[in-house]
């Protein structure tokens, strides 16, 4: 594996850790009760820093296939979840999501950064460098 794409996949297994400890510190520190899209969001978050790890340590680069799938789906989920916060027509027609509603914003940091954002940043860091380190990969 040649070493610029190991040093890619340590990257991307730091953000996802960022992510997860980021989550997790919202949750369990904060009190924030995460709601249903919240829950989905970690679904496609939390198994990266596993599998990451479990590839960096086997020297396995073929683990970018995963992480593009994981963060695709993750990704399509937070834009949906932020749009629903965020797009005042779809908050009308968002489905419930139990207790907790998904259209509420917990923090809204400069009036645009809410936490489904910043889970959508992360899933684009991780698809975006995940491609490219594919692309090294179709190029050797």
């Amino acid at each position: 594996m040649k070493k610029i794409n190991e040093n890619l996949l340590i990257f991307i297994w730091v953000v996802a850790l960022v992510a997860t400890l980021g989550s997790l510190y919202f949750s369990e520190i904060k009190l924030f009760e995460p709601c249903k899209f919240c829950w989905v969001q970690r679904i496609f978050m939390y198994p990266m820093v596993i599998i990451l790890f479990v590839g960096i340590a086997l020297k396995d680069i073929k683990v970018v296939y995963y992480t593009i799938t994981l963060s695709l789906i993750g990704f399509l989920i937070s834009t949906y979840h932020y749009s629903i916060q965020k797009v005042e027509a779809l908050q009308q027609s968002s489905p419930a999501c139990g207790q907790v509603s998904c259209t509420g914003a917990y923090i809204n940091w400069l009036g645009f950064i809410t936490i489904p954002f910043l889970a959508g940043l992360a899933f684009l860091i991780i698809l975006f460098t995940s491609i490219f380190v594919l692309r090294n990969i179709k190029e050797d």
